[in-house]
């Protein structure tokens, strides 16, 4: 799909009181797009060249955008190209998981910085802090005075109800239940003295793939990450939506027909599975974790998972386009790529397989954000709130 011939939905203002939305908008189209002259930017934004070229120059002067090479025409002035500066946003990303912690920097174009790790039998508030406390400070130390100054604030991603589905990853249920009443905003705030906002942790990750990563070739499309548990997002009209209760996708949900009856996805398509498979095979299970290991010696047990999570899978993506006509379904998950590759393989012929009478039978694409897009997300939002053009329901 050829994304730049798309004539961008949302209009800009020439009055003088619009001028945050349409700077917004400006910075909004060269993420989406790449760097763009002036003339397109106008074209796009539906704005004046004269508005545009005012717009860009006090961007320009804030540190947020760049100009590229002078590109020649055959006829006319040359045009030179308007880019974002990648040392004029920069933000932290805390991701929550249930096997493991990350802390990541990330600047204006989604680029990984610096990252920080930590795994774990299962989350506790207080591994959680301590770990934040100890990243934070050895990240923030290794910034200049200049780039510290560029940080927009710190996102976090985390699995809705960390104390459910507890029999699924072996944790204590009394450790556990000291999250229902842990305030993530306010003791992340404590820690880092930065602006924090909170999301769901796929929700995060599709809100990564959407502006950063392949979703922006597409206005509505599904998404599954598959982690320690499976979740997704939902894009509607080029807008994650997140939902009455910010759980919107809650895609590991979704009853699949199993030899036990209808159980969820999440029992069928998740890591953790994979994680008990390798311990009754006599293997450390906690190789998973590590982002070094290629899983190229989990033999027997990966293939059966494979196999097992991208048969469930088919089933909950035809569920979900039977309910929204998405332009595509996008797959990312927390394992190496030629597992991610082999997993959307499968499942795409899965697909091939079922009746899809009724619907348009689906044709999953890989996401490219990759393992670390719930840390992405997480650290975007900040960007989003701040930077970019904000929808309802956006982030």
């Amino acid at each position: 799909m050829d994304i730049s011939a798309i004539r961008d939905p949302l209009g800009g203002a020439n009055q003088s009181g619009m001028r945050d939305h349409n700077e917004r908008l400006v910075l909004s189209l060269i993420l989406r797009h790449g760097a763009l002259p002036s003339a397109e930017i106008a074209r796009r934004a539906n704005l004046s060249a004269q508005t545009v070229s005012i717009i860009i120059r006090a961007l320009e002067r804030d540190g947020l955008l760049l100009r590229g090479e002078p590109q020649r025409g055959k006829v006319g002035k040359p045009s030179i190209p308007m880019m974002l500066n990648p040392d004029g946003i920069l933000s932290y990303g805390l991701n929550i998981g249930r096997k493991s912690v990350d802390l990541v920097l990330i600047d204006a174009t989604g680029r990984l910085r610096a990252q920080r790790k930590e795994t774990y039998p299962y989350p506790t508030p207080d591994t959680v802090t301590g770990f934040l406390t100890e990243a934070f400070a050895a990240l923030s130390g290794a910034l200049s005075a200049r780039q510290r100054d560029r940080v927009a604030g710190i996102g976090v991603a985390a699995p809705s109800e960390l104390w459910n589905w507890l029999d699924k990853v072996n944790a204590p249920g009394d450790e556990m239940q000291a999250w229902r009443d842990f305030d993530i905003a306010a003791s992340v705030a404590g820690i880092t003295g930065l602006p924090v906002v909170v999301q769901n942790d796929a929700t995060a990750a599709c809100t990564a793939e959407h502006v950063f990563g392949r979703g922006r070739e597409f206005s509505d499309y599904g998404y599954f990450f598959i982690g320690s548990f499976i979740g997704g997002g939902v894009v509607l009209n080029d807008t994650v939506y997140s939902g009455r209760t910010g759980n919107a996708a809650a895609f590991g949900s979704i009853p699949v027909a199993s030899a036990e009856g209808a159980t969820q996805l999440i029992q069928h398509a998740s890591i953790y599975l994979l994680e008990r498979a390798l311990e009754a095979d006599g293997r450390d299970a906690a190789a998973l974790w590590d982002p070094e290991n290629d899983w190229s010696d989990f033999g027997a047990p990966l293939d059966a998972w494979i196999e097992h999570t991208a048969r469930h899978l088919a089933i909950a993506v035809v569920a979900v386009v039977s309910v929204i006509d998405f332009e595509g379904i996008l797959i990312d998950a927390n394992c190496p790529p030629g597992v991610k590759a082999r997993i959307i393989d499968r499942a795409q012929a899965a697909i091939d397989r079922m009746d899809t009478q009724g619907i348009e039978r689906p044709v999953l694409t890989e996401a490219s954000v990759g393992r670390n897009a719930r840390a992405i997300g997480a650290a975007s939002l900040r960007i989003i709130e701040r930077y970019l053009l904000s929808h309802p329901r956006f982030g």
